[in-house]
């Protein structure tokens, strides 16, 4: 990565107070949503950093954080929760360098978590049933910078199974994952993890039933809440609201 902006690098406009602004850098004026036309050219061979002026305010010029990448997708079905996302890329053993295959796009939400996760040096391979949720998730990750990490494939997993061989890392948000988890554990290599997500106590019993059967080992499920507090001087508790059941996260290893 450069230390200067180039053309086609992804930037985020930040201002205190006010929801970031992912767009790529491009000469000349293009437009921002509904918000009005900006022209960044000013800023090419520049370090991130800098300001501009814009709609009578100022904005700093910074590289997007994974957070700011997140908060500015496009959302059509349902995304997995950053509290989730976390948690899978550690039951999932995802790291720089891995060769990751996901299926059940959605929206690119963890499509997008997947690639950063992996780095320039990663890849992953992101698998739905479904055409046009294959095509929401690739515009979002598209939008983000980080589609040179990502291959799109239309394929029904479950019914057909994976079509890679050594990956490092399989995650599964489908309806029915214990059906891919055969696939996945000749498509793993030795060592590495498959991890999954599910929104129901059904869901999970299949899924940890399917995982034990076929032989993975270091077999978990866990559920992940998060509590926000409320920090004050002398007054610091709990926040009364909590962002509580999402789904439940299961994994194994392959081993043998």
């Amino acid at each position: 990565m450069s230390d200067l902006w180039n053309e086609g690098d992804t930037v985020v406009l930040r201002r205190r107070g006010v929801p970031p602004i992912v767009l790529r850098l491009a000469r000349g004026p293009q437009r921002i949503g509904e918000y009005g036309v900006l022209d960044l050219s000013s800023q090419l061979g520049r370090p991130p950093g800098g300001t501009v002026s814009w709609l009578d305010a100022s904005y700093r010029v910074l590289r997007p954080s994974l957070a700011d990448l997140l908060a500015t997708i496009r959302r059509g079905p349902q995304i997995v929760t950053p509290k989730d996302a976390a948690e899978l890329l550690f039951l999932g053993g995802v790291g720089p360098g891995g060769r990751v295959a996901e299926a059940g796009a959605g929206s690119g939400a963890l499509t997008i978590v997947l690639a950063h996760a992996v780095g320039p040096a990663g890849r992953v391979v992101t698998y739905d049933r479904r055409p046009e949720f294959l095509d929401a998730a690739q515009a979002n990750v598209r939008r983000a910078g980080l589609a040179e990490r990502v291959t799109f494939r239309v394929r029904d997993v479950a019914r057909d199974g994976l079509d890679e061989t050594g990956l490092t890392s399989v995650l599964l948000d489908l309806p029915e994952p214990w059906e891919v988890l055969a696939s996945a554990h000749s498509a793993l290599e030795p060592g590495a993890y498959a991890a999954t997500f599910s929104p129901t106590y059904n869901q999970l019993e299949r899924t940890v039933r399917a995982f034990r059967s076929i032989g993975y080992d270091e077999v978990r499920a866990v559920e992940v809440l998060e509590r926000s507090l409320h920090v004050g001087d002398g007054g610091t508790r709990p926040d009364f609201e909590m962002l509580g059941h999402t789904g439940f996260l299961a994994s194994g290893r392959k081993v043998d």
